[in-house]
């Protein structure tokens, strides 16, 4: 597909003019996510059905013209697994994406298993989609020719991928299913995950005692402290792993977090200090100053709601064969815990329970009631 650089603002606004007369469009972003502490849109793609147009936000500040193009609800925007995007696009900008069209969701309803974008595009178009460039540094400049060619790749048959994928899900009567998938995912926001504490957005925190906790949580914050300084990913630091090892070991000096492997020798010189210090400060402080992890109440085990909850699962999977959409996705645990615990007798009261959609209710809703009206009597 032919592309263009655009290289100013006035050249942008003339192409979002003419965007903004198209039906849909392409849209992809790249990132620096694995190279910076502070991730950043890199380079924004777009293409219309006969060519492709690159933005580069570190040279145009001001790009209201294509947001403006994003939150119009005339013109279709296809993504492709747009969660990253959508947040980002948040994060950065500000911006609601609207009439969006994901071409990975819409797999989901039609039963494809190989999602990705590289295998689709081998499926549909017989191309060998390159994605050795997902994980390099976009922020640097300037960029490679190859890693230019690589994101007019990402969008450059997205538009036509979508009409395929639009006629599937037609021929399936699933359209409908899909859009309000969509338009949920369109209203995702971005989660700042470095609040305090630190802990609480740590993965196996919760079965940890006060004191790990406090230890824990001196190292997440020392480990941030750095991260911010050398303006480096968390894990491009200390990974995750060694902090909880260290949480769980304690250790007091540079020799025990080498001999229990928490840090290679090069990480030791660099961070062994700040990590005994941690490690110290929370040792020393009295009980009633330990932080504690919140606990969330869970209501008594009742047998009824758990013989609901065993027969919900069997009818989602029998119900995800005959359907084709994998059973994860066509309802969830949680969903399937709180459908039980509400124990609904018609659609109209399945659907008022959160998280329930409307294509749910439409795909096996009738099923749901039949089952639990079953299990009453």
């Amino acid at each position: 597909m032919n592309y263009k650089f655009i290289e100013s603002e006035s050249e942008l606004n003339h192409v979002c003019d003419d965007l903004l007369k198209e039906k849909i469009i392409a849209v992809d972003l790249e990132a620096d996510s694995m190279h910076c502490f502070k991730e950043k849109i890199c380079l924004i793609q777009i293409a219309s059905a006969k060519e492709a147009f690159l933005v580069d936000p570190f040279e145009i500040k001001k790009i209201s013209s294509f947001l403006n193009v994003l939150e119009n609800n005339d013109v279709m925007k296809v993504f492709h697994g747009s969660d990253f995007d959508i947040r980002s696009l948040d994060r950065d900008y500000h911006v609601q994406v609207n009439n969006l069209f994901d071409t990975e969701i819409a797999c989901r309803f039609l039963g494809i298993k190989e999602r990705g974008l590289a295998a689709l595009l081998k499926r549909n178009f017989d191309v060998d989609a390159d994605k050795k460039f997902q994980k390099v540094d976009w922020a640097q400049r300037p960029l490679k020719q190859a890693m230019i060619e690589y994101s007019v790749g990402d969008v450059a048959y997205l538009v036509e991928l979508q009409d395929i994928i639009h006629g599937r899900l037609k021929e399936k009567k699933r359209l409908a299913w899909a859009k309000e998938e969509f338009e949920i995912q369109a209203q995702v926001r971005y989660e700042n995950n470095h609040t305090f504490p630190l802990f609480k957005k740590f993965k196996g925190a919760g079965k940890m005692d006060n004191r790990s906790l406090a230890v824990l949580e001196n190292l997440l914050q020392m480990r941030l402290s750095i991260a911010q300084k050398k303006d480096q990913p968390l894990f491009k630091v200390i990974s995750n792993p060694s902090l909880m090892t260290m949480a769980c070991e304690k250790p007091l000096t540079i020799d025990r977090i080498l001999k229990i492997r928490a840090l290679s020798r090069k990480q030791a010189d660099m961070y062994g200090n700040l990590c005994v210090e941690a490690v110290v400060k929370a040792m020393e402080l009295e009980h009633r100053a330990l932080p504690s992890y919140p606990k969330t109440r869970r209501p008594k085990k009742d047998d009824l709601i758990q013989e609901r909850i065993k027969r919900l699962k069997k009818m989602r999977e029998k119900l995800s064969g005959s359907l084709g959409i994998e059973p994860g996705f066509l309802l969830n645990n949680a969903v399937i815990s709180c459908v039980a615990a509400e124990n609904p007798a018609t659609p109209e009261e399945l659907l008022k329970i959160e998280q329930v959609r409307q294509w749910q209710v439409e795909a096996m809703g009738r099923d749901i009631i039949s089952l639990l009206g079953y299990c009453r009597a």
